[in-house]
């Protein structure tokens, strides 16, 4: 497999404040973008963006096999009555699972995402005032899924079963892949923000404060600089969050393992941003009946370019965790890059 050379990469921290607000949030973007592309380490303006997690709607769905040639119909029939989507208006699409016996029958596991159409149009609008040309729209658990895929080179590696989680700022995806192809996907609403929220509700402190704190407990084994007090409360507020995750994992794995039976997950690797929090991975290797690992995305590629070089060479953490999706969606179009064209690649709201 041909090693991927990063020319440039650029990321920037959306501040608490604003992050909720649609319009603060929006203009901050384009603003920043504009601000990377006039640095120039980037080449071209085609870009591949995924759409923000909490804006897609997912779930599982199985359909006799009888019945597979209908597929559009039930799928649009679940779009309306499961999301209340139009699906003359609206976006679907879905991904063949595998076959899952139900009792005695032997059914079609199907997932379906769906998106309402303002939601696309909305951010098709953010990319092009950001003097970007969109190319292609994914989705994060595809994206997220793309790039551990190419990590799994060995075959013996590719038919294993593996669940991969990344943690965002917002929602945690959980993607489980079998044999080089997605199996089942879940979102839960727990993230980086419930993180800083929670934490600051306890402390009593604005959030940019508790962001700043959890930066120092991490880089102070010792933790000889926070208060004891205050640092009890970040732990204590993180573990608790943690268990809420490991409980909801956990139920993803009992779901799959029951609907794909003889199936054994063999690993939980991790990403995102919020994989480079001890507390809340201890907690997680604790409670989770798999082994669980931190997946480093850009292991293997060439980071010799010199936007590369900058903001990736020089990251202290090193695992680069919260590029993953990111590296996903670079992935997608690849085969179309070229060497005067290359894509600049956008995770909104990761």
């Amino acid at each position: 497999m041909a090693k991927v050379r990063v020319l440039a990469a650029e990321k920037v921290r959306i501040p608490a404040q604003i992050n909720s607000d649609v319009d603060s949030r929006r203009a901050f973007v384009v603003a920043e973008v504009g601000r990377m592309l006039s640095r120039g380490s980037f080449h071209g303006r085609n870009v591949v963006s995924c759409l923000p997690s909490e804006k897609l709607r997912i779930t599982s769905l199985r359909l006799a096999e009888s019945d597979t040639d209908e597929i559009e119909r039930v799928l649009r029939k679940e779009v309306r009555q499961r999301f209340g989507l139009d699906p003359d208006k609206d976006s679907m699409d879905y991904l063949v699972a595998g076959s899952v016996r139900q009792g005695e029958d032997v059914k079609s596991e199907l997932i379906l995402f769906a998106v309402d159409n303002e939601t696309i149009t909305n951010h098709i609008k953010l990319l092009e005032d950001a003097g970007l040309r969109p190319v292609a729209i994914d989705t994060m658990p595809c994206a997220l899924f793309r790039s551990f895929e190419r990590s799994l080179r060995r075959q013996e590696d590719r038919e294993r079963t593996l669940v991969f989680v990344d943690i965002g700022s917002r929602t945690t995806t959980v993607v489980f892949g079998d044999r080089g192809e997605i199996s089942f996907i879940k979102q839960i609403p727990i993230g980086g923000e419930k993180l800083n929220r929670e934490t600051a509700s306890r402390l009593g402190v604005e959030i940019d404060e508790v962001e700043r704190l959890r930066e120092m407990l991490r880089r102070d084994k010792s933790d000889s600089q926070l208060d004891p007090s205050t640092r009890q409360v970040i732990v204590d507020t993180i573990s608790s969050i943690a268990e809420g995750l490991a409980k909801e994992v956990s139920l993803c794995l009992r779901y799959y393992t029951v609907t794909f039976r003889g199936t054994r997950v063999e690993q939980a690797l991790f990403t995102g941003g919020e994989a480079y929090e001890n507390i809340l991975m201890n907690v997680l290797k604790r409670q989770l009946p798999v082994d669980v690992a931190t997946y480093q995305p850009m292991r293997g590629f060439d980071l010799t370019g010199e936007g590369a070089r900058i903001n990736l060479n020089n990251d202290r953490r090193g695992l680069l965790c919260e590029w993953a999706v990111a590296v996903g969606l670079g992935l997608k179009l690849q085969r179309r890059t070229t060497a005067d064209d290359q894509q600049v690649v956008s995770h909104e709201g990761h």
